[in-house]
C-alpha cells in the first residue's frame, strides 16, 4: 500500500490541468472510502447479492 502522500501525488497526475481544489477535495474523500471499505471487508468480510436456492 503507498503511503498517503504518494496516494495524492498518484492522484495528482491522474486528475486534469484544470481541475478545482473543490475536484481534489471529492477525489481524495472518494479514495479514502473506498480505502475505508476495502479495509472493512478485509476485516469484517462480505455478503454475497446471490439468494440461495431452496
Amino acid at each position: 500500500m503507498n503511503s498517503a502522500k504518494e496516494e495524492v501525488q498518484l492522484l495528482l497526475e491522474k486528475l486534469p490541468e484544470d481541475c478545482t481544489l473543490e475536484d481534489v477535495q471529492y477525489h481524495l474523500y472518494v479514495t479514502e472510502k473506498i480505502q475505508k471499505g476495502i479495509t472493512r471487508a478485509n476485516t469484517e468480510g462480505t455478503l454475497t447479492q446471490r439468494t440461495q436456492e431452496k
